[in-house]
């Protein structure tokens, strides 16, 4: 027998994870149903040998794939692309889906360990000019290859992505691109860290009862603490939930300002991080022959250029600012009325009261209030009776508990998906709840995605931040967050309807602008008639909402619409403002530039009446996958409210409707050039109208 270093140093390698897996359990497929995470065996010292052994796999793997004889063609060397990376995928996809919803101090570490490191695998694998001349030659020689769509797509995709990455770039440019990268990597993931730090920092104490006025006893009692204060935890956007009921004013008045004032100053500061950011964005879009970083992240999407998009925004912005004056106006002589009756000094409306006189107006005008609702809206029967039963009446999907599979988390549901069949679909992690360990507001993400070319079923995520009730206490939601919850399933729908060959077009691989259509589509189920009347039921008597009350909801759809179309567009703008500078261009004081540009869009300043749905120094959408892309709420609902209209008028709820959705939406995910589903979709190209009219804009 040979020495053993006369070995390949392939086989060693896979000798060396074969002993390691046996211990850790992201080195190898999960025996778990669908490669379910293995959470309970898990342990945070997993982690830094799996990306590492992941890391180093993948480029064995791309190393086999240059090294090939053979003339490149499209099984060896794009399709071998798809194959490749599993280890890293796994490792990295159960790493960070942890550090989102229970993050430590160890798995902080990591993330900023890591951080610049993966930036740099991702660099030499795209950035290896052998890859770039197989994919090039490829990309060339495409109209005679023969290929099925999905498969054009896929090259046409991964060629473009190359030259975005900078795979033409002169080697110094390369190397300083480089340095760019993995510079931002750790901006990135000090951003994130400080932006949690700064939510859970900002968490307002009260003293007495007496300054909690408004909420319900069960509710006050779980926020006590056990010094006999009071917590308010936040959430991360500038407007708090809590508000709305709150009816002692200067604990309203606190909790806003503790709000609108994180990440400014102290530990938890963000400004110096975001500025350079801001300064290296820039550069690198100028380095990749954009004028701007927000010219960059565009020339991919639908959207396609700065201009489409400063255009929408600035053409819905006059009317929303328009509404909110006569919203503002109308809350002022109200708090006026009810001040002087009795008998105490008016006041000048603030942003702080903003929330709390809407309810009050809304209940003058509609005859109702959003604390009517909540007893209707109970968590697990809206999940069940509602959102998953829209579901099965679209798609004739089934659910059924899966306790007996892992969880990271005490709170956490585990759910089996089942396709009309009676077989195993996909595997669905419910999250609802907030804790200091976990990132705010809410999103879906994928453990395992959708791909026949891997043989993999999905296995996703859906995550909320629900305040917890005290024990026995039934969890009740607002109207809002049982349309976040309708609206994060939409997501996941993309993902485990998903029926496509390649990983890398699995699901919610679609254009950034794209990927929020079928999850706000979704939101129409929460009223639809026959979904309402089967998930909106009393928590303790089980009756159903008065149709009396879900007709007010219903007539009061665009109530408010100009504060809230406001908050959002002066957030897409500020965002597209910061993204459409050069890197000499970003202003040494961020927060006085923030209030000019909102001032030039025509709304208050951050501190204003209608504040930003974000703030600059918490703005984790536009530091994270939404750089120059917060437009995209906006951008994905004139393509919804469209879309709404045409499920309306050919059938609604049946599974009719349900198979043109999935097979011309959801199925498909990035297989397809994005608005050529749409339009297959409904028959149509994107009209503003339907929007205007939804939003009482026109």
């Amino acid at each position: 027998m040979k020495p053993l270093h006369h070995l390949a140093p392939a086989l060693l390698l896979c000798l060396s994870l074969q002993a390691q897996a046996r211990d850790n359990p992201l080195l190898s497929p999960s025996p778990l149903p669908l490669q379910y995470p293995r959470f309970d065996q898990l342990q945070d010292a997993d982690f830094a040998p799996a990306l590492r052994a992941g890391m180093l796999l993948q480029l064995r793997e791309l190393e086999e794939i240059l090294a090939n004889p053979e003339p490149p063609s499209f099984a060896n060397t794009v399709e071998a692309m798809e194959r490749s990376g599993q280890t890293l995928r796994r490792a990295s996809t159960v790493f960070f889906g942890l550090l989102g919803t229970v993050s430590n101090e160890q798995r902080l570490r990591l993330q900023r360990e890591f951080a610049p490191q993966l930036a740099a695998h991702r660099d030499r694998i795209q950035l290896d000019p052998r890859l770039f001349a197989r994919v090039d030659r490829l990309h060339a020689q495409r109209a005679r290859l023969k290929l099925a769509p999905d498969q054009l797509k896929l090259l046409e995709d991964l060629h473009r992505n190359l030259l975005r990455a900078g795979a033409k770039l002169a080697p110094a440019q390369q190397d300083r691109l480089r340095a760019l990268n993995a510079e931002l990597a750790v901006l990135g993931a000090d951003f994130n860290q400080r932006v949690l730090q700064g939510v859970n920092a900002a968490a307002l104490r009260v003293e007495t009862r007496a300054e909690l006025a408004g909420l319900a006893e069960a509710e006050i009692d779980a926020l006590r603490q056990g010094d006999g204060s009071y917590r308010l935890a936040l959430l991360n956007t500038t407007g708090q939930p809590l508000l709305e009921r709150l009816a002692h004013r200067p604990t309203r008045e606190r909790l806003h300002r503790a709000s609108i004032q994180r990440n400014q100053g102290g530990p938890q500061d963000t400004l110096g991080l975001v500025r350079k950011v801001l300064q290296l964005r820039a550069e690198r879009a100028q380095l990749l022959g954009h004028a701007t970083h927000a010219d960059l992240q565009l020339a991919d999407q639908t959207a396609k250029d700065v201009a489409t998009v400063n255009g929408l925004l600035r053409r819905l912005a006059p009317a929303a600012q328009a509404r909110a004056a006569r919203e503002a106006a109308a809350l002022q002589q109200l708090a006026d009325r009810e001040q002087d009756a009795a008998g105490q000094p008016r006041f000048q409306l603030e942003a702080w009261d903003w929330a709390f006189y809407t309810e009050r107006l809304r209940a003058a005008e509609h005859g109702y209030d959003a604390g009517q609702l909540r007893p209707y809206l109970e968590a697990e029967r809206v999940l069940v009776d509602g959102v998953f039963h829209s579901a099965t009446r679209l798609f004739g999907l089934r659910f059924k508990r899966r306790p007996d599979l892992p969880r990271y988390h005490p709170d956490v549901q585990t759910w089996e998906v089942l396709s009309p069949a009676g077989k195993t679909q996909a595997l669905l992690i419910v999250d609802l709840y907030a804790r200091p360990s976990k990132r705010g507001g809410a999103w879906a993400n994928a453990y395992v995605s959708q791909s026949h070319l891997l043989g993999q079923k999905p296995v996703v995520g859906l995550h909320l931040n629900v305040a917890k009730p005290k024990e026995g206490e039934p969890t009740l939601l607002s109207w809002d967050e049982t349309n976040t919850l309708f609206h994060e399933f939409g997501h996941n729908l993309h993902a485990l309807l998903s029926d496509v060959r390649y990983p890398s077009q699995s699901g919610t691989a679609v254009p950034r602008d794209f990927v929020e259509f079928p999850s706000q589509v979704y939101e129409m189920w929460q009223t639809w008639p026959s979904v309402f009347a089967h998930y909106a039921r009393h928590h303790r008597t089980g009756e159903p909402m008065p149709k009396a009350l879900l007709d007010k909801v219903l007539g009061a759809r665009v109530f408010n619409q100009g504060f809230a179309t406001s908050e959002y567009l002066a957030a897409a703008l500020l965002d597209q403002r910061w993204h459409q500078l050069k890197a000499d261009a970003i202003p040494e004081d961020l927060m006085a530039h923030e209030a000019r540009v909102l001032r030039e869009e025509g709304f208050s300043d951050g501190t204003g009446l209608v504040p930003p749905r974000y703030r600059t120094p918490y703005f984790s959408h536009f530091m994270g996958g939404y750089s120059a892309g917060y437009y995209s709420y906006i951008w994905a609902e004139v393509l919804d409210a469209q879309t709404v209209r045409w499920i309306v008028a050919h059938g609604g709820l049946d599974r009719k409707t349900g198979e043109h959705l999935k097979r011309h939406l959801f199925a498909r995910g990035g297989s397809v050039p994005a608005m050529q589903l749409f339009e297959g979709l409904v028959g149509q190209k994107p009209d503003l109208q339907p929007l205007l009219e939804r939003r009482g804009l026109k």
